[in-house]
């Protein structure tokens, strides 16, 4: 039994309405990829920058005899924008044995230098700024 081209392109889906059909899948998919692109290239452009705000720690003095550590550190954020900073004090097991919440007003200066005491409540090793974001 032999079967004539058409039939055998029609049982294997090779037809000229299933190529179109393929076709338009292919350029719809390719449309809704590109939107959905586009969008997102929008949306993350349009996002803005935020100011962002830098830290480094530049010491710390252990007071054993009042159980605190002085801690110093740099910070760096646009002029004009509230800050707020997590100092921490540690201890050899890098335990955290002491911490403060420092709010900082706004400045109209970019870089400003900070010391904060942080009472321990058992000895502490060192002292920290864990980080710090605008308020």
């Amino acid at each position: 039994m032999s079967l004539a081209p058409d039939a055998i392109a029609e049982r294997y889906g090779r037809t000229p309405s299933r190529r179109r059909r393929d076709r338009w899948m292919l350029l719809i998919g390719g449309v809704v990829f590109a939107v959905i692109l586009v969008a997102w290239v929008v949306w993350a452009g349009l996002d803005g920058q935020k100011p962002t705000v830098e830290v480094a720690g530049t010491g710390h003095t252990l007071m054993n005899d009042e159980r605190a550590v002085e801690v110093s550190w740099r910070l760096s954020v646009p002029a004009g924008n509230d800050t707020a900073c997590v100092v921490q004090a540690l201890n050899e097991d890098f335990t955290v044995v002491g911490w403060k919440v420092v709010e900082i007003p706004a400045s109209d200066r970019y870089t400003r230098s900070f010391t904060e005491t942080v009472r321990v409540a058992q000895e502490a090793n060192t002292g920290l700024v864990e980080h710090c974001w605008l308020t």
